[in-house]
């Protein structure tokens, strides 16, 4: 039923961007995204299920040009520590720029129960798995200790980004500035992951 190429689509995602992030997931209304798209409400409904639809598949939007540039970004650096240090500013800065966008995904997605329970994030997994990617090129290149679990290291790591973006969203006027907080959860990670020399 989706036709993503289809400029009515494309309408009604970025009406749905600007709704959800205005009055919230739960208090926006189909009719609300129609009418600010400019298209009937039945429209929609050709090229989405229900709202929780909507809220999904700009998520998918999304998630796949944060990827695409996230991939351009750390393909920039050799050295895998500096691989994780251009992870954290390009994270934080898309959620300055964006910030809309940052406060659906940070805030209104996860009061989605179809989403939280029934989607298949693959795009969200394989973000994750950048920097697992990341953490066991430092382990082949000597750079990060041996005992690091990738797997559970690029968790840690991605939430102490995700807090910082989440207490960015919620503040009216955040303390820190993005290259402070990049750089401060960066060293702190780093220092825990690198291995010393003998």
């Amino acid at each position: 039923m989706r036709h993503k190429s289809d400029e009515k689509y494309r309408k009604i995602i970025a009406a749905a961007t600007k709704i959800f992030a205005q009055k919230g997931f739960f208090k926006a209304r189909v009719s609300e995204i129609a009418k600010e798209a400019g298209i009937a409400d039945g429209t929609v409904y050709i090229y989405f299920k229900h709202k929780d639809d909507i809220l999904i598949s700009l998520f998918e939007e999304k998630m796949q040009e944060v990827l695409g540039n996230m991939k351009e970004q750390i393909a920039l650096e050799t050295d895998p520590l500096k691989k994780i240090e251009r992870f954290a500013l390009v994270h934080l800065k898309l959620i300055e720029d964006h910030k809309d966008i940052a406060e659906i995904i940070q805030v209104e997605l996860r009061q989605s129960s179809k989403f939280m329970k029934n989607y298949n994030n693959t795009k969200f997994l394989e973000y994750l798995d950048l920097i697992s990617k990341i953490i066991q090129e430092g382990k082949e290149k000597g750079l990060i200790r041996d005992d690091i679990i990738p797997g559970i290291a690029k968790r840690a790591f991605f939430g102490a980004l995700d807090e910082m973006s989440r207490f960015w969203v919620l503040s009216k006027k955040p303390k820190y500035d993005i290259q402070t907080a990049s750089r401060q959860i960066t060293n702190f990670f780093i220092h825990g992951i690198r291995k010393q020399e003998t």
